[in-house]
């Protein structure tokens, strides 16, 4: 701290609670603080750690003795003004206070190590130093550099190059004396990206992610604002990491709802790259096979500048794609699937097969009196997990063991429904007992580093066929692999959710891209009970422009987005009637506040999951083709509406689901 001036008498502190207020305290001379630390100290009775935002050397009201501070926690500079100014709009963007939008930014670490590199396994989609690029990628590369600011839409089929041409924007931008932040949504992907950035860049690169401990992300924390680290590469939080001089942002698989915080501050990444992007004038790009419905009809009607990549460099081809009519079959693999497994393996070839859903049942019923087991915290059905023989919620965590007989009639006639991930895996080690056969999905990879160590046996070619859930579906690139199986396309279609068929049709084609990546003959078969659904069909053409036409067609007469903004306040209490009450009074309280005709308001009404982990929820849904008028209604009712102690209120501004 030697070089810091000498320490101010008073502090200002924000903390990481629900409340728009900010707290003066006295410094602590034996262990003082600065605008940027983080402290301990008491709050009330409470004991929290602030976040000191102002000091001050005279005291700031006349009259009033301070607390103070019991301690600092930081052994250098946190946060400066940037990263201050940046929580200011996240927390009026998204309906939080300075000091939650802050935490949410922050590295939570009391104390600082050794960042580590967890995530140290061997490349295979991306070479160690630059590739040379075909002509599409040459010209996507020089449109992106063509001015040092702007956004850029990179579009293209999985295999296409798009990450090679984000290294090379990367590197072009370091030697411009820039920084880059690089996001990806998942960590299974990141692992890929993260090795060639090292071996490319060196000590320069660092890399945020939830895989690392709090220690871990606060060294890594303290090389980027020192300036050692210039590129960043990491999942949603990423997005906050304090770089100098930032000339690139890239957001790939930008379709991705993993990119919105599920918890205060609600934001979405993306639209924080956009104004991080514009307020430091920095490039920003964005990359997917899949774009979202709102960045598709943005940069095919011309607002946001786009290049398209359409060949493989690996010199692949997109595979051939069957549909398998799943009625006329008695097991979890259709005779089809089977026969291409084989085949595979004869071929010394690799297969994998994606179901999003884990477990081995997916639900109970009795044939008797139709009753199903639910869990006891959440409105959703039990998972049957036979390797611990548990039923499981999916939601809550809760568990408990499968009954004998139907806990409401007593009856034994009772069935298991569904399947999942363990379900095919004993099918597949059934059909197939001489294949090498790895399931990854939640349940399955538990140990630190277990991940990387399967997808590092399966690219060495030591495991035959791949299972899992969205792991195995998005970004990975296995040379080998020639088969793909979607084992149930339909999960997800009846999710009542306005974005269901995006986010189904987007798996389908994402998963389908893994196959022959570096040979021309990849094999596709999507396993369904629906094989006459649009969605199903349009995706097995991958027939992407009649699909996005559909698509935006039925968002335009429903007024949801790219063609209105919305913003969802869930209410959530355990007192079911509490709930109920106050979310009625919050929908008479918005009614007189609608200025105009130009917001729209639905309900409030029960959620489509109106039980989580033992709480009641209901909802109230805004539409408005001004995102100004959301604003003002939203926080309006947050000011005037004070709910009683035992409802929490959630808001959130354009939420990537309704359930």
């Amino acid at each position: 701290m030697s070089d810091l001036p000498a320490p101010p008498a008073y502090l200002k502190a924000v903390f990481p609670i629900p409340i728009h207020a900010h707290y003066w305290y006295r410094n602590n001379p034996q262990s003082p603080a600065w605008p940027g630390f983080r402290v301990e100290t008491m709050l009330g009775r409470r004991k929290l750690v602030g976040y000191i935002v102002e000091g001050a050397e005279t005291c700031p009201i006349e009259g009033v003795e301070f607390k103070t501070i019991i301690r600092t926690i930081d052994k250098e500079k946190l946060f400066g003004e940037e990263t201050m100014s940046l929580a200011r709009w996240v927390a009026d963007m998204y309906f939080c206070t300075f000091g939650e939008a802050l935490a949410s930014m922050l590295p939570t670490a009391r104390r600082e190590s050794d960042a580590s590199h967890p995530m140290d396994i061997d490349d295979f989609q991306i070479g160690d130093h630059p590739l040379e690029l075909n002509p599409e990628q040459q010209a996507a590369l020089n449109s992106i550099l063509s001015k040092p600011d702007g956004m850029t839409y990179l579009y293209g089929p999985t295999g296409t190059g798009k990450t090679e041409v984000f290294l090379q924007a990367a590197e072009k931008t370091l030697q411009e004396g820039r920084s880059v932040l690089y996001l990806v949504p998942e960590i299974a992907l990141t692992a890929q990206v993260v090795r060639s950035a090292r071996l490319r860049f060196g000590d320069f690169c660092a890399v945020i992610h939830s895989r690392l401990t709090p220690s871990q992300k606060l060294a890594e924390w303290a090389r980027i604002r020192k300036g050692e680290a210039r590129i960043v590469i990491g999942a949603r939080s990423a997005i906050f990491a304090p770089l100098h001089n930032l000339g690139l942002i890239v957001v790939d698989e930008e379709h991705e709802g993993s990119y919105k915080s599920g918890s205060t501050p609600r934001y979405h990444a993306r639209q924080v790259a956009m104004y991080r992007a514009a307020r430091e004038k920095a490039r920003l790009v964005f990359g997917s096979a899949t774009p979202s419905a709102e960045a598709w009809r943005s940069f095919t009607a011309g607002i946001m500048t786009s290049r398209s990549l359409t060949t493989r460099p690996g010199g692949g081809a997109f595979p051939a794609i069957e549909v398998v009519d799943m009625n006329q079959e008695a097991s979890t693999l259709s005779k089809p699937l089977i026969d291409a497994i084989r085949q595979t393996k004869d071929e010394g070839r690799q297969t994998i097969l994606f179901l999003n859903r884990r477990g081995f049942s997916h639900f109970f019923s009795c044939s008797t009196c139709g009753a199903e087991l639910k869990c006891k915290h959440c409105s959703v059905s039990l998972t049957y997990h036979k390797e611990q023989n548990m039923l499981v919620c999916h939601y809550c965590g809760y568990r408990t063991r499968p009954p004998e007989a139907c806990p409401e009639c007593g009856s034994l006639d009772t069935s298991w429904h569904g399947f999942g991930t363990e379900k095919v895996e004993e099918d597949v080690r059934t059909m197939f007992p001489d294949l090498r056969i790895s399931r990854l999905d939640a349940d399955s990879i538990t140990r630190k580093g277990s991940l990387e160590k399967e997808l590092e046996a399966f690219r060495k070619g030591e495991i035959d066929i791949l299972l899992g859930t969205q792991m195995v579906a998005k970004g990975l690139n296995f040379p080998k692999v020639k088969t793909v199986g979607v084992v149930l396309a339909d999960s997800g279609l009846n999710v009542p959710d306005f974005r269901a068929a995006e986010r189904v049709f987007s798996l389908i084609v994402q998963v389908a891209g893994r196959a022959g990546r570096y040979t021309p003959d990849g094999k596709v078969f999507i396993q369904t009970f629906r094989p006459d659904n649009p969605v199903i069909q349009l995706a097995a053409l991958l027939d992407m422009q009649s699909f996005y036409d559909r698509e935006l067609s039925l968002r335009e007469s429903m007024g949801f987005p790219p063609f209105g903004r919305l913003a969802r306040i869930v209410v959530r209490s355990k007192n079911p009637l509490a709930c109920k009450a106050a979310a009625r009074d919050l929908g008479r309280l918005a009614s007189p506040l609608i200025a105009s005709e130009e917001i729209e308001v639905f309900g409030p009404a029960e959620c489509a999951f109106g039980l989580i982990a033992g709480n009641t929820r209901w909802h109230l849904l805004f539409r408005s083709e001004s995102p100004t008028a959301l604003h003002k209604l939203v926080n309006a009712l947050l000011r005037e509406y004070s709910p009683p102690s035992s409802v929490y209120l959630e808001p959130d501004m354009d939420p990537v689901d309704l359930l």
